[in-house]
């Protein structure tokens, strides 16, 4: 867990929650989400005075605006460069990254890619509707092959980058999913702040005016247990009310999926969640949906010293020994004396 979680005082919802006007549009998914941290918040410890939301540029960019805490609603794209620099300068900092997938993925995906990759301790949260929403709908990294938009009129060719796979890609050593309106959500985030390091989020958000329902194949409460599987540390994966299950193909080396007779879920093969195997959690990112149900919670969660760790270790040994001494620095070699007559050796 961070630092400076362990505070004197206890926090509220209250205490999380700005007088700020929120400004989505109406049935955006983002509410949920915002609502949702503003829940998480007093329960993981920490303190709004110690605490930073950094965001790009796009409609979850505003997330700052509407949490009672410092906040930086920088540059597109940008906002995990902010992030390195502020974690940097005080390590004690409980930094949260807001982004989506254009602003993280597209003029951000190689900002995006070298925090991972560096390990930085923060909570990166992206929002994935699968479309530009602020810049009025055009498609997106991560928009499906035929998804039709103004820049798009014909259908999108591309094919969709996979926010978990790209963080997974890039060396990250927490990789989770959830979705806006899941009461699962918070979980994800308590798991995302206890890890020591960066932890990536991908969360699914509605956007109701350029890429409604998108998501409803697995997002909807009716049927929700034939087509979501929750992992969870330990446990097997199961789903449709314990009468599925994920298994290893030993021979193919893929996943597959099994039915369970009468909960004999040992019998039929099926695999016990184990975050640490990021074999696994590849196939798990992998699997298509339809033929698979969609795996979310904590894919991924194996620790490793931080990036900011390593930096304070090294200028701490650089220093060993030393006193600071400008002047000294300021003479060390050639020196110019400037007089009326100019500049002397």
């Amino acid at each position: 867990m961070n630092e400076m979680t362990t505070i004197a005082r206890p926090t509220t919802l209250k205490d999380w929650e700005t007088d700020q006007e929120v400004r989505w549009c109406p049935g955006c998914g983002d509410y949920a989400i915002l609502k949702a941290v503003q829940r998480t918040m007093p329960e993981i410890g920490t303190a709004p005075e110690n605490t930073v939301f950094v965001s790009g540029i796009g409609c979850s960019s505003r997330f700052p605006y509407y949490m009672e805490t410092y906040g930086f609603h920088t540059i597109h794209g940008r906002a995990p460069a902010f992030a390195t620099g502020l974690k940097l300068a005080n390590p004690n900092l409980d930094i949260w990254i807001v982004t989506g997938d254009g602003d993280g993925l597209s003029i951000g995906g190689n900002h995006t890619m070298h925090l991972i990759r560096r390990n930085l301790d923060c909570q990166i949260m992206l929002f994935n509707n699968e479309i530009y929403g602020l810049t009025k709908g055009q498609y997106s990294p991560t928009s499906r092959v035929g998804t039709t938009s103004p820049s798009t009129p014909y259908g999108s060719v591309d094919r969709p980058a996979q926010p978990a796979a790209f963080a997974l890609g890039a060396g990250a050593r927490f990789v989770a999913r959830g979705f806006d309106v899941s009461k699962e959500l918070p979980n994800v985030l308590k798991a995302a702040h206890a890890h020591k390091g960066a932890a990536f989020i991908e969360i699914f958000q509605n956007c109701i005016v350029y890429n409604k329902d998108v998501f409803e194949d697995f997002a909807a409460p009716k049927g929700a247990e034939d087509r979501q599987l929750w992992l969870r540390q330990g446990e097997p994966m199961l789903f449709a009310k314990g009468t599925k299950g994920i298994a290893l193909d030993n021979q193919e080396l893929h996943l597959k999926v099994v039915d369970v007779v009468d909960g004999d879920w040992e019998a039929a093969g099926v695999i016990v969640h184990d975050v640490t195997n990021r074999s696994v959690a590849h196939m798990l990112v992998e699997m298509r949906f339809g033929e698979f149900p969609m795996a979310l919670g904590v894919l991924y969660d194996d620790p490793r010293p931080t990036f900011e760790a390593d930096v304070v270790r090294q200028n701490k040994a650089a220093a060993e020994g030393k006193t600071a001494d400008l002047q000294s620095l300021l003479k060390k070699g050639q020196t110019w004396t400037v007089t009326e007559s100019g500049p002397e050796l």
